[in-house]
């Protein structure tokens, strides 16, 4: 049973990932072809607070609640199914903590200076293009 939650709490961080870095690429390329979705306040809000949250975690030297769950779901390596080992292996780099604590930072600068660049709208309906 250990496994099996230490499995979903992987696969809810990689969403979580998916949806911090992906959203930034979204949201560039959507603006570029045009599609409103990626002006929606709603999405834009969440997506800087999930950057915001990680990189303030990085800033004050704390662990992801994600990462420190599974591993004490998980207890080792052998008990990961075979999704979450490749999962597992590309969310989780050996560099130092300065490399990922600098990356962080930069990602979230981007993602602010993006709301200057392909401004939100509260109102989805009306999109306003530059």
């Amino acid at each position: 049973m250990n496994a099996f939650l230490a499995d979903a709490i992987l696969m809810v961080h990689f969403a979580f990932v998916l949806f911090v870095v992906g959203g930034l690429a979204l949201t560039w390329v959507g603006a570029a072809a045009g599609w409103d979705w990626v002006r929606n306040f709603h999405f834009r809000v969440a997506h800087l607070a999930a950057i915001l949250f990680v990189a303030a975690e990085a800033l004050a030297g704390i662990w992801c609640p994600l990462t420190l769950w599974e591993a004490q779901l998980r207890g080792s390596d052998a008990e990961k199914s075979f999704v979450a080992h490749w999962v597992h292996r590309i969310l989780y780099f050996d560099f130092p903590e300065w490399v990922f604590t600098a990356a962080y930072a930069v990602f979230a600068a981007a993602v602010a200076a993006t709301w200057y660049f392909v401004r939100p709208l509260k109102n989805s309906a009306a999109p306003q293009r530059r």
